[in-house]
């Protein structure tokens, strides 16, 4: 009788897995828990030069301002899982919310179920927005990173269409409370975050669903004949980041009382940013939801860290920057080290 192994559903884990017998192996481990190394650094310098960084309440406001794109960041684990691209993500954002914010004040009036058709149609334009592009790219075989480079122009154009390029306020205290409400002293978004991270680490880990995702990245043609239905996971996972998308919109809008056409700029590069230097693979077919999650803090705790120490804005995006090829390349190194 034959028994099959038993993969785990992330092969990296398994590739990273020590082979029985061999010592420590220092290069393996930074390589694995390197994230979480440098994220207790930045932690532990920023909070020796100014004492305000480890209060509470900076916690919670790094927290509070990851939670934004984090959101964005668990779909596009997904995304990058398959060996795709979104770079369209920030202009979705604040399509999306303009769009719910715009029905709201001008047809909704002081409704208190405001909040829930402005959350609706920010998922659903998002969710829409993202089956088109999943749709593109795999019935008319463009490349992702064109699909969306184009829908980044198009989203923020019609963002700037829809009311003349100025913001939109004036929301009820329903409304606002998905931004600046709490639960269980825990602000809203934060647990939002928390929720949506939960699902799409059980989804991706523990599902059939999970696992065909990691098929698609690691080989689409094998994928294909084992049964898999690859343009319908990667249509689902392009609609999956857009809802995503019009969700962080929604609840950046109640975050700060108006929904703004500039909202989202740059976002793409920290959503992409937080799943690389997480872990995952450009290439595909390797990464996780834990990894994307402890990159968005270390970009958070990162950039509060600099504005506490009265660093430019400007040159935080050199530092992000430089991060993301310093995760690349040493993830390159160590895999071709490996003894």
């Amino acid at each position: 009788m034959t028994v099959s192994p038993t993969l785990s559903p992330d092969p990296a884990a398994d590739r990273a897995a020590p082979p029985p017998g061999r010592g420590f192996d220092l290069l393996a481990f930074a390589r694995r828990h390197r994230t979480i190394l440098f994220l207790l650094l930045l932690i532990a310098v920023f909070g020796t030069v100014n004492e305000r960084f480890l209060t509470l309440r900076n916690a919670l406001n790094i927290l509070s301002e990851v939670s934004i794109y984090g959101i964005i960041a668990v779909g596009m684990t997904y995304v990058i899982l398959i060996g795709g691209i979104d770079v369209a993500v920030g202009s979705l954002l604040a399509c999306a919310s303009i769009a719910a914010a715009y029905v709201v004040t001008n047809l909704m009036g002081g409704s208190p179920a405001s909040w829930f058709v402005a959350l609706a149609i920010s998922s659903l334009v998002g969710l829409v927005a993202g089956y088109v592009h999943g749709k593109v790219v795999t019935k008319l075989h463009v490349p992702a990173f064109i699909v969306t480079l184009g829908g980044m122009t198009v989203w923020r154009g019609a963002t700037l269409l829809l009311n003349d390029g100025g913001p939109i306020s004036g929301f009820d205290a329903a409304y606002r409370w998905w931004g600046t409400g709490q639960i269980l002293f825990v602000p809203v978004p934060i647990v939002v975050f928390a929720l949506v991270a939960a699902i799409g680490h059980v989804v991706l880990r523990y599902t059939r669903y999970g696992r065909q995702v990691y098929a698609v990245g690691g080989n689409k043609e094998a994928a294909r004949l084992s049964g898999v239905n690859v343009d319908f996971v990667v249509t689902s996972v392009y609609a999956v980041i857009g809802a995503l998308a019009g969700l962080s919109g929604f609840l950046l809008s109640a975050r700060l009382g108006s929904a703004e056409a500039v909202a989202g700029t740059g976002y793409e590069l920290r959503v992409i940013a937080s799943v690389v230097i997480g872990g995952a693979s450009l290439s595909g077919g390797s990464g996780n939801v834990g990894g994307t999650i402890l990159g968005a803090l270390l970009i958070g705790v990162l950039s509060n860290g600099l504005v506490i120490m009265h660093v430019t804005s400007y040159f935080q995006q050199v530092v992000i920057g430089l991060i993301i090829v310093a995760a690349v390349a040493f993830d390159h190194y160590a895999r071709t080290h490996k003894a």
